[in-house]
């Protein structure tokens, strides 16, 4: 979100000639000074934690506006969206608010197809019913700061980060994403299935979802994918 302040304000000066006081620089500034909403405190293990919170959205800001600003506008987008939330199935899976945030923040990092949230939702549930570790890849790159671009090395995938979802059983500490609304649903209610797992087709768009480990193997071959 501070890169693309920061690509915004390019904009404002160079094609409308007008320098907002607002930086990326400033922003993740105000972000780090910025404190979640009271209700979730008591759920947080880092209860500093603002990712999840400053809900994805358009927003509009003038010359003398500040990143303090923009942050304020994030969280009372968030609380007025989260309001309108279900969450009577999580709370029927003895679940906690919070825990949807994080499970959204990875359902909007593993999914591209709207249609998947529901599915991808349902496996890491399913997985954390289980008691399973999760195995996403994205947790790890969140903990480590390794862009999607770049592969995972044997190294890091063996990692003590606590964001290692291969290693470490449960949710990560935090979510590892600011979700927005179609993930947050998706992940207070899941769509009504068994599935386990789930690997990437090559179209790099779908998943391919089963609840049977060894058709999820034969899968990740086909694929090119290690299991």
């Amino acid at each position: 979100m501070a890169d693309r302040i920061a690509v915004v304000r390019r904009i404002a000066i160079t094609k409308r000639h007008v320098t907002p006081v607002l930086t990326g620089r400033s922003y993740a500034a105000a972000t780090a000074a910025a404190r979640p909403p009271t209700a979730f405190v008591g759920q947080m293990k880092r209860p500093r934690a603002i990712e999840g919170f400053l809900f994805p959205d358009t927003y509009d800001f003038g010359p003398s506006s500040t990143g303090a600003d923009i942050v304020r506008l994030q969280l009372q987008q968030f609380n007025e969206v989260w309001r309108g939330v279900d969450l009577s199935a999580a709370r029927a899976r003895g679940r906690t608010p919070y825990d949807v945030l994080i499970v959204a923040s990875m359902v909007e990092r593993e999914t591209r197809v709207p249609a998947e949230r529901p599915l991808v939702a349902a496996v890491i549930w399913n997985r954390l019913d289980k008691g399973m570790t999760l195995g996403i890849d994205a947790t790890l790159r969140y903990g480590l700061g390794v862009q999607g671009t770049r592969p995972l090395t044997k190294a890091q995938l063996a990692s003590d980060n606590p964001y290692n979802t291969r290693r470490f059983h449960g949710l990560p500490p935090t979510p590892i994403g600011n979700p927005g609304l179609a993930s947050i649903r998706a992940a207070a209610r899941p769509a009504a299935v068994d599935y386990l797992y789930y690997v990437r087709k090559p179209d790099k768009l779908h998943h391919f979802f089963t609840a049977d480990a060894q058709e999820f193997c034969r899968k990740a071959a086909e694929y090119g994918y290690g299991c």
